[in-house]
């Protein structure tokens, strides 16, 4: 993607809104949790981590606490990359 201008203003986001919970249930397994993973690429995506880790000793009824919104990474997604309005398409 770096090869062309096209492709520097390509940005991927990959979501997942699989996660797990902190302590195992009752069958030795891991529930599915409420926080997960969000990963931006290209080459106008400064690279870094952004929020801070959630706590594994206090959870949200078992689950991590997010720290970074997914939803406010996709609105930001859509007014800054794709020129949209975040608003009419995410409501409020």
């Amino acid at each position: 993607m770096a090869g062309t201008d096209a492709g520097r203003r390509v940005v991927i986001a990959v979501y997942s809104e699989f996660s797990r919970r902190v302590k195992a249930n009752a069958s030795a397994g891991t529930d599915h949790g409420t926080a997960s993973d969000l990963f931006l690429l290209g080459a106008g995506v400064r690279g870094g981590l952004l929020g801070e880790p959630p706590s594994l000793t206090d959870p949200d009824d078992g689950g991590l606490k997010y720290t970074v919104d997914f939803r406010d990474v996709y609105a930001t997604l859509l007014d800054k990359v794709l020129d949209a309005d975040p608003g009419a398409i995410l409501g409020d």
